[in-house]
């Protein structure tokens, strides 16, 4: 039951991060936004950290594979996520981060070989790809505009999600690391990585406002902080593929809250290509079956005979 209510929060909070991110563009750079969510998650887990007296690691090994963490799960697709929305609304991007258990599926099983596919799941992997062809909507003008890079950042950002999951599972998971320690070596690499590379991404004129000031904060302290100690205790629990389904709750909190906040609108493809790319996440999870297990055996029987 805890885990389950901390998956329920994370996709709340996740799902309202992509609003904190336009929020907060009115006033900063997309680099500042990634620097500044980085930075907050930091110290809000350094603090829980010290309450809790967690004990970092000493192999150097482990501060390696948290290293290719913090920049492939934090540093590339936060910063992707915020330069994309600048160019697409904050309930796309939303959408589009449901894409992750399908990034997910493939890499922890081609990448990994973590998890291995049965045909259900191949089909769905099929199916979530087509949803994303429907999102995209390369029929439309605009697809050739701005919004298409936007688009393909988002991409790009949960396809660094899929392969993060997978890396977890295979070098960290195993590994008897505490969910606070794994999630302040997480954040905490990202976020000194983020402040190296200040003078590239994030020096840039500030127009502060509350709105601003306050959405950094929640990005940050909650977004990139507390949610961090329960994602990292579902990963272990559930394994990556059913906690990649976080994404179920993310974009239908998303697109609620851009619409009544910030008054976005979508076009018709975009919650049709949702829905096609659930099917196929609900697939590729196992929440539905269209081939029995006689039939998945006699077609491995049939394959294993060729």
């Amino acid at each position: 039951m805890k885990v389950a209510l901390q998956f329920a929060a994370m996709g709340l909070v996740w799902g309202a991060s992509f609003l904190f991110m336009k929020v907060a563009l009115t006033g900063v750079s997309f680099g500042q936004v990634a620097w500044a969510r980085l930075v907050f998650g930091a110290i809000t887990l350094g603090i829980i950290a010290l309450v809790m007296r967690a004990r970092l690691p000493r192999e150097p090994i482990i501060w390696l594979h948290f290293t290719v963490v913090a920049i492939t799960y934090c540093v590339i697709p936060f910063l992707l996520f915020a330069w994309a929305e600048q160019y697409v609304s904050s309930s796309l991007a939303s959408i589009y981060n449901a894409v992750t258990p399908i990034t997910t599926a493939i890499l922890v099983t081609a990448a990994f070989r973590v998890e291995k596919l049965n045909r259900d799941q191949v089909l769905g992997v099929l199916i979530g790809i087509l949803g994303v062809v429907i999102v995209v909507g390369p029929w439309a003008v605009d697809a050739l505009a701005g919004s298409l890079w936007g688009q393909l950042a988002c991409l790009g950002a949960v396809t660094c999600y899929g392969f993060s999951f997978g890396y977890i599972r295979r070098f960290i998971s195993p590994r008897a690391i505490s969910a606070t320690t794994s999630a302040l070596l997480n954040i905490g690499l990202a976020a000194v990585i983020m402040i190296l590379l200040t003078p590239i991404v994030a020096w840039h004129p500030i127009a502060f406002s509350w709105p601003v000031l306050l959405s950094l904060l929640a990005l940050g302290a909650l977004g990139t902080g507390v949610v961090y100690i329960w994602n990292m205790n579902v990963l272990r629990a559930w394994g990556p593929t059913t906690t990649s389904g976080v994404t179920y709750v993310t974009p239908v909190v998303g697109v609620a809250l851009g619409i009544l906040v910030l008054g976005e609108h979508l076009t018709w493809n975009e919650p049709v290509g949702a829905v096609v790319v659930l099917a196929g996440i609900l697939l590729t999870q196992q929440r539905v079956r269209l081939f029995t297990r006689r039939q998945a055996e006699l077609a491995a029987q049939e394959a294993a005979t060729r």
